[in-house]
This record gives C-alpha cells, sequence and structure tokens, in this order.
C-alpha cells in the first residue's frame, strides 16, 4: 500500500522496528511498528523514543502501531509513561483479529448493491467514505487512494450502493497467505444498518473466491470490533495507536 502511494517510500527493517512511511496526507499510509516479542519496559521506552524520531523527521503525520501481546507485563504495565517520554500521544485503540472462517456465503442485503472499485471515480468514493468515517478532510483520504493502479486491479475492493449512492465500503488483499480486511468505513449517516457487515463480507467472499485462500486478519477499531465476531474473527492482540504530542 505505501510503496504503491510512493515508489520510493521509507520502507525498512530496522532492529525491533519496522518502518512504512509514504509521507503522504493519508495517515494510515505513514506507520511505524515495534516488532520484538517479549519486550521489557527499558526496551519499550527505547524503541518507543527511536520511533518518535523517526516520526518527527516526517514531513506528514502517521502513527506508531503498538501491538500489546508482543509486550512483556512490565512494558505493558509502563506503556503510557514510555509514550509520554517518547513525547507521543495515545490518538485511539484497536484489536487485532484472525479467523480461519472462509469461504463464506455470498452476502445478501435487501437496502444495497455491490460494486467493485475499478475507476478513480470509485476510489474516489471510497476515500471520501473512510475520510467521513475517520474524522480526515476528503482531501487527506483522496491522497492516499486517487490513482491507484493496486487498488483498481489487485485490491478487492468493493463500495456498498443503496439507491446508487455510496454508503460503505471495504476492501481486503492478499497478504502472506491469508487475506487481510483493510479501510473498511460507513457513511456516519448510515451506520448501524449492517452495511459495514454486509461490504466486508463481499469483500472477503470475492477475495477468497479470487485467491482460494481460507485465511484473514484484520485490525478494528472501537466502532468495528462488535461486528467482525459475527463474521467468524477471534480477537488476538489489543492495538494502541500513538501520534506525536507535539
Amino acid at each position: 500500500m505505501v510503496l504503491d502511494r510512493d515508489k520510493d517510500a521509507d520502507v525498512r527493517e530496522l532492529p525491533g522496528v519496522t518502518v512504512r512511511w509514504a509521507d503522504c496526507r493519508f495517515a494510515f499510509w505513514n506507520a511505524v511498528t515495534l516488532t520484538e516479542v517479549g519486550a521489557d519496559a527499558a526496551l519499550l521506552e527505547r524503541r518507543m523514543g527511536q520511533a518518535a524520531d523517526i516520526m518527527r523527521s516526517k514531513k506528514q503525520p502517521g502513527f506508531l502501531w503498538l501491538f500489546e501481546d508482543l509486550l512483556a507485563d512490565d512494558a505493558r504495565a509502563a506503556r503510557e509513561v514510555a509514550a509520554q517520554r517518547a513525547g507521543l500521544a495515545h490518538a485511539f485503540p484497536g484489536t487485532g483479529m484472525a479467523g480461519d472462517l472462509l469461504p463464506i456465503p455470498e452476502p445478501r442485503h435487501p437496502d444495497l448493491t455491490f460494486e467493485r472499485v475499478t475507476t478513480d471515480e470509485h476510489l474516489r468514493a471510497y476515500a471520501d467514505l473512510n475520510s467521513r468515517a475517520y474524522g480526515f478532510a476528503l482531501e487527506e483520504g483522496r491522497d492516499g487512494l486517487v490513482g491507484s493502479t493496486l487498488w483498481k486491479k489487485e485490491v478487492y475492493a468493493y463500495l456498498a450502493l443503496r439507491g446508487g449512492v455510496p454508503v460503505a465500503c471495504a476492501a481486503t488483499v492478499e497478504a502472506e497467505g491469508r487475506l487481510f480486511v483493510v479501510l473498511v468505513a460507513t457513511d456516519p449517516d448510515a451506520q448501524r444498518r449492517g452495511y459495514g457487515e454486509a461490504v466486508t463480507r463481499k469483500a472477503l467472499y470475492e477475495g477468497a473466491r479470487a485467491t482460494g485462500l481460507t485465511r484473514a486478519t484484520l485490525h478494528a477499531t472501537v466502532a468495528g470490533a462488535p461486528v467482525y465476531p459475527r463474521i467468524g474473527f477471534e480477537p488476538n492482540s489489543p492495538m494502541h495507536f500513538y501520534g506525536l504530542a507535539d
């Protein structure tokens, strides 16, 4: 996703730190992740400081993605103190989920039709749904998606349309032997009607049909966390997203 946005993006594997940073306006394409298993409190503080330094060197804001299950018990207890010392602020929580759940039945919803993303017009609608759902400026979401060949050809991205108007979206992409669910969003005025679940099922159904994969993973927001177990996902690691405090 990051190299699709910028072929010269910062994609590095450092000791204990992975960098995937397009330095575009869409913050989800600007990411740093800690990768060591069993990191103690002292190592966590050091790595968070390194991550913050990388983030400060960039033009555009992004997030440190932190997976709790990689941390030792003392590091989990010291997480917020370590973040403060590094100059990081907690942005929002999430939950890692996975499941051997595919194939699934072809989805139906009485309000919706589904359309695969194949044009820049589709991508703009997809980006705008995510911007409205996550509170980004429309230009930020568009900077992450519009013009992408990858999203139009290799990502199984779908819009859910009600009366011809896009109201929700979801995508899956093949990643290391599983389908990864990415950028699920529902228009704030159309939530709690099952639209997000329906279009996620559509993206999973079509992705599995095309690839033959049976396992799927995702990173759920608080809003999405109750939805995915209904499809067959099981929570694994709590997640935390941090931005620069300054």
